[in-house]
């Protein structure tokens, strides 16, 4: 399927320049999207349509006015900004010159692609205290546009379509139980007429399903589970049947299992297939989700159905059992591969695992399997039953920690990649992490809540300190398996990746800057102070005969929030910035940050040591290991007097559900609230004696 594009690109190099681009109907409507249109998204190369750019998610500009011989001149076009520093994750849209995305919490903006004025913004006004539900904050992956509205999924559960040239909401469902702690941070994908949603929660507890929707009246037209659910009250399909036999004990009855598919997926129009990436168990350790093993399907998983019935076709499972939070929700970009001297339709993913895996599509046959970054939790994968090799080593249990490579982070996370069909690249933004794992010896589920058991009291065997964290941009040959080149960079969870025609890639970087290289060689270019982390994918599209390149710029994700060591904490407001040839905007200065000014404290070593302990059970997900946040969320050393006044009232009754701190009246007591309070004191101080 690629490979007639990069003959055509290279055969018939106007038809992908700018000036060609626009020949197309003027007169269209907003956001006129309809299947012919993503499929044929080479034809269109100045619109970038969905969120993969077309259906095989290979995420490559056919644009080449910005290219290796001139991208030293690209500067910022323009910017949009909003009022939040809180992370974003979107990939903006591109129709015809408007720009649709989206921005934290949920709202949806219209912006002219040429300069970045607003045209309508809708506000779905989420449950901002619903953040409690959601892992890794609540970010959103942006919108999909069909027919005239454009569509998103809410962090509280609702799936929404707005008309694309008002902003008025034409129709609104909820797709998830309110009442459980699902959640919502993927983009729709829309397939003959269908509006395709996952969902998330796995860590809190939940059972994950993929829901199809009709685009024109929202009405539920199937859904698919993806694990199975209590076999008393019967299975919701022979998939289900199948997958329950995989499956042992009560437990995940009560947890409801997880392997919810909370981002990617993709399709082929010609097999009418629709590809589902699925998630990590529920809890972590399949001792306990699982007493007497099994493979646990669907979890980690690449599912085929059918997108008009939602009936299971074939599935392929990486992780059997899934043991370590590693999730196969990533990209999948679909392509030709000739390999071994026979074509193939394939698909392509590189998940958390540490894998890069090349399936025929066809039938979810394994091709191909080989580790990009050092893995110790399996030696390899055995081509012949497609199964990981197991390191019994590393095996955790109730007792003893055991370091393991990848770890929950992932060697690759959902961070989107990039195909070329001109260099027969992938491109992705990979990292060494590794993590003590420990199941406690027994499991009590806990409803709303987290539900990992992993054993509070695990610790690092000695040495492993020293094992490093780095992150990379990893140009990959699907075909060889093999590396063609690695730019090292200074930290780990870095974003997601465009390429070009003009033999460029482009990524931003936990460091702060947007950086381009080339994409045959992965020499640097160009780069960009942005003020903050990117972890979005770029895009590119044109207007009126000139190129662009945007990305959302926002820091965001696990790592983000926990700070996790050196990787900088970031202060800028979350932005769109675009980027032209001979753009000369320029970033305001962020304003400086004035030294802590904390409350006289008495607390006992006690009270501190207590206070800790509730920080790490309660706050540190969002606020940050030892309460230092990446800045994705308030860094809590740095309250206002006002704020310190408040603190029981905000932290146990609400007081500022309205911005996202949910109350914990249920969860900690007034004596918690106020040892909390105490150890943040403490910190504040040792902090402002330390400038």
């Amino acid at each position: 399927m690629k490979q007639l594009t990069a003959v055509c690109l290279v055969a018939l190099p106007a038809l992908a320049g700018v000036a060609a681009a626009q020949a197309l109907p003027a007169q269209r409507s907003a956001a006129d999207v309809d299947g012919r249109r993503i499929q044929a998204a080479d034809r269109e190369p100045q619109n970038w349509m969905s969120t993969g750019r077309d259906y095989a998610e290979d995420r490559f500009s056919p644009l080449r006015q910005i290219n290796a011989d001139n991208v030293a001149k690209l500067g910022l076009a323009w910017y949009f900004e909003t009022d939040s520093t809180i992370g974003t994750e979107a990939t903006p849209l591109v129709v015809d010159g408007v720009m649709y995305t989206t921005s934290v919490w949920n709202r949806l903006h219209a912006l002219d692609a040429r300069t970045g004025k607003e045209l309508w913004r809708y506000d779905p006004k989420v449950n901002r205290s619903w953040m409690r539900y959601m892992c890794c904050g609540p970010s959103n992956r942006g919108p999909a546009v069909w027919k005239g509205r454009v569509y998103e999924a809410t962090i509280d559960g609702r799936l929404i379509a707005v008309d694309a040239a008002s902003g008025k909401l034409a129709w609104s469902v909820q797709t998830t139980d309110p009442e459980k702690p699902y959640s919502i941070t993927g983009a729709p994908r829309i397939v003959r007429d269908k509006v395709i949603i996952g969902n998330a929660g796995a860590e809190f507890g939940v059972r994950g399903y993929v829901t199809a929707y009709d685009a024109a009246t929202g009405r539920q037209v199937w859904r698919f589970w993806t694990v199975p659910g209590d076999p008393a009250r019967g299975f919701e399909s022979d998939a289900m049947a199948m997958a329950s036999k995989t499956w042992h004990g009560d437990t995940y009855i009560k947890t409801g299992g997880g392997g919810t598919a909370y981002d990617s997926f993709s399709f082929d129009p010609e097999l009418n297939l629709l590809y589902i990436g699925t998630g990590n168990g529920s809890p972590w350790s399949r001792d306990l989700r699982s007493p007497g093993g099994g493979d646990n399907l669907f979890l980690c998983s690449i599912v085929a159905v059918n997108p008009d019935t939602g009936k299971y076709v074939w599935h392929y499972q990486m992780v059997p059992g899934e043991n370590w939070d590693y999730t196969c929700v990533h990209q999948m970009t679909l392509t030709e591969l000739t390999i071994d001297g026979r074509r193939h339709k394939v698909l392509m993913q590189a998940p958390k695992n540490g894998f890069f895996y090349v399936l025929d599509r066809t039938n979810g046959k394994l091709l191909s399997a080989t580790n990009f970054v050092t893995t110790n939790w399996a030696s390899h994968i055995d081509l012949a039953t497609g199964r990981p090799v197991e390191n019994p080593e590393n095996l955790y249990d109730d007792k003893n920690g055991k370091v393991v490579i990848p770890a929950h982070f992932g060697a690759h996370n959902w961070q989107p990649m990039s195909y070329s069909p001109l260099t027969r690249l992938v491109y992705f933004a990979a990292q060494d992490t590794n993590w003590v794992y420990s199941h406690a010896s027994t499991y009590t589920h806990h409803e709303m809540s987290w539900n990992l058991a992993q054993s509070p009291t695990a610790t690092r065997p000695p040495g492993s300190d020293d094992i490093p964290f780095r992150g990379y941009l990893l140009a990959w040959d699907p075909v060889k398996q093999a590396p063609a080149w690695t730019v090292e960079q200074r930290y780990p969870w870095n974003g997601g990746v465009l390429s070009t025609a003009g033999n460029l890639v482009a990524e931003g970087l936990a460091d702060g800057r947007f950086v381009i290289y080339r994409a045959d060689s992965g020499e640097q270019l160009w780069d960009m102070p942005i003020q903050t982390g990117a972890e979005a994918g770029p895009i590119s599209y044109s207007v009126d005969g000139v190129q662009y390149i945007a990305v959302a710029a926002g820091w965001s994700g696990s790592i983000a929030i926990t700070r996790w060591k050196d990787v900088p904490a970031y202060r800028a407001p979350t932005r769109i910035l675009v980027f032209k040839l001979g753009g000369t905007a320029q970033l305001p200065p962020v304003p400086e940050r004035q030294p802590p000014t904390p409350p006289a404290s008495n607390a006992s070593a006690g009270t501190l040591a207590s206070g800790a302990r509730l920080f790490r059970a309660n706050c540190r997900i969002c606020h940050g290991t030892d309460a230092i946040s990446g800045g994705m969320t308030p860094d809590l050393r740095y309250l206002s007097p006002e704020t310190h006044a408040d603190f029981p009232d905000i932290v146990l009754y609400g007081a500022r559900a309205h911005q996202g701190m949910p109350p914990f009246a249920g969860a900690l007591t007034a004596d918690d609230v106020d040892a909390i309070h105490a150890y943040l004191i403490d910190k504040a101080r040792a902090l402002g004696e330390a400038q």
